[in-house]
C-alpha cells in the first residue's frame, strides 16, 4: 500500500506533463488471455505447418517478464500453443516459472519460445546457484543442438549477460516509430514465404537494436524496416543514424542449435494477423530443426553476390 501511495502521485504528475504509461507496466503479470482475443487468433491460424515435422516435438513456451510486463504475453503464449495444436507441428507447454529451466526438465523439449520475457526472467535473487544453473541450462540447451525462438521483448533482457545477447541476436534500443513499412530482406527464405516477397505496413511497437551485438556479420536478416519510406520526422528519430539499418527478424546458428527472433508482437492484434502467425510458425519450425533455411550471415551473402 505504501508503494502505491508513492507511485500513483508520481504517475499522475507524469500524466499531467503529457507522458503516458501502459497500464501493464504497473500491473501484476496476468496469465490468461481474453476469450474474444483467443477467438480472433483461432480464426487467423494457418491451416497447416510450414513443413511436415520430422518427429513429434515438445515446445516450452515461456512468458515470465521480470522487467516491463506486456499485456499481450498471455495471448502470445496462447497463439504459439494454438499454432502447434492446429497444424500438428508440435505440442506446447506454457510456463511462467523459471524453476522449469533445469537441465533435466529441458531434456523433454526440442525448442523454447520466449514471449516478451523482459529483464532477468530466469533469476532468483535469493538463490545465486539456482540462477546460474538456469542460465547455463538455457545456453546449453541451444548450444547442444536444440532451438530458441524469441518474440518481441525477448530482446529486452539480460543486458549484463553478453552470452544471452549473442544467443538472441541483439539488445533492444528503443521503439521510435509505431507505423512502419517492412521490407523482405530474404524473399527466398521459407520463413518469409507468407509475405510473398512484398513489403507490408504494420502498426506495432517495432523494436530497434543497439550497435552490439546485432550485426549482419552474425545474423541472417529476414525482414527490416524500409528506411526509404521514413518521413522527415522518422529520420529525426533514428537511433542507428550511423548505418540506417533496422533488421527486425532474423535467424542464426548458436553452437549446434538454431535461433529465430521477430521484433513484432507488442500489440494483441499482431497475434491474429495470419502472415505474422505464419512467420512465427515457420521460425519455430526452423528452431525445431524441421524447416531447412539458409542461415548464412547476411553480410556474407551480400559479399558473395558482388
Amino acid at each position: 500500500m505504501r508503494l502505491k501511495k508513492i507511485l500513483f502521485p508520481m504517475f499522475a504528475a507524469a500524466c499531467a506533463c503529457g507522458l503516458t504509461f501502459p497500464a501493464a507496466s504497473f500491473a501484476e503479470q496476468g496469465k490468461t488471455p481474453k476469450e474474444d482475443d483467443v477467438k480472433k487468433v483461432e480464426a487467423a491460424l494457418p491451416e497447416k505447418a510450414s513443413v511436415a515435422p520430422k518427429k513429434a516435438h515438445k515446445v516450452l513456451v515461456f512468458g515470465r517478464a521480470a522487467g516491463f510486463v506486456h499485456s499481450s504475453i498471455p495471448l502470445g503464449c496462447k497463439a504459439v500453443e494454438l499454432l502447434g495444436k492446429k497444424t500438428g507441428a508440435y505440442e506446447a507447454t506454457t510456463s511462467y516459472d523459471p524453476a522449469d529451466f533445469t537441465a533435466d526438465n529441458l531434456k523433454q523439449y526440442d525448442a523454447i519460445v520466449l514471449v516478451s520475457t523482459t529483464g532477468e526472467f530466469l533469476d532468483d535473487k535469493n538463490d545465486k546457484p539456482a540462477t546460474e544453473a538456469r542460465r547455463t541450462a538455457l545456453l546449453n540447451f541451444v548450444k547442444d543442438g536444440k532451438g530458441v525462438a524469441g518474440i518481441h521483448a525477448a530482446s529486452d533482457a539480460y543486458y549484463s549477460w553478453p552470452e544471452y545477447g549473442d544467443m538472441i541476436g541483439g539488445y533492444f534500443n528503443g521503439h521510435p516509430w509505431g507505423k512502419d513499412t517492412v521490407k523482405i530482406d530474404d524473399p527466398k527464405s521459407p520463413i518469409t514465404a507468407a509475405f510473398d516477397g512484398k513489403e507490408f505496413e504494420i502498426q506495432d511497437e517495432t523494436y530497434t537494436f543497439k550497435k552490439e551485438p546485432w550485426s549482419r556479420e552474425k545474423l541472417h536478416i529476414l525482414t527490416s524496416l524500409d528506411v526509404s519510406k521514413f518521413s522527415p520526422g522518422d529520420l529525426k528519430s533514428e537511433n542507428r543514424p550511423y548505418d540506417h539499418d533496422y533488421g527486425i527478424s532474423w535467424i542464426h546458428n548458436f553452437g549446434k542449435g538454431r535461433v529465430f527472433y521477430c521484433a513484432h508482437g507488442h500489440s494483441e492484434h499482431v497475434y491474429w494477423n495470419t502472415p505474422m502467425l505464419q512467420e512465427y510458425l515457420a521460425g519455430i519450425q526452423y528452431a525445431l530443426g524441421d524447416l531447412e533455411a539458409d542461415a548464412t550471415p547476411s553480410a556474407q551473402k551480400t559479399a558473395a553476390a558482388k
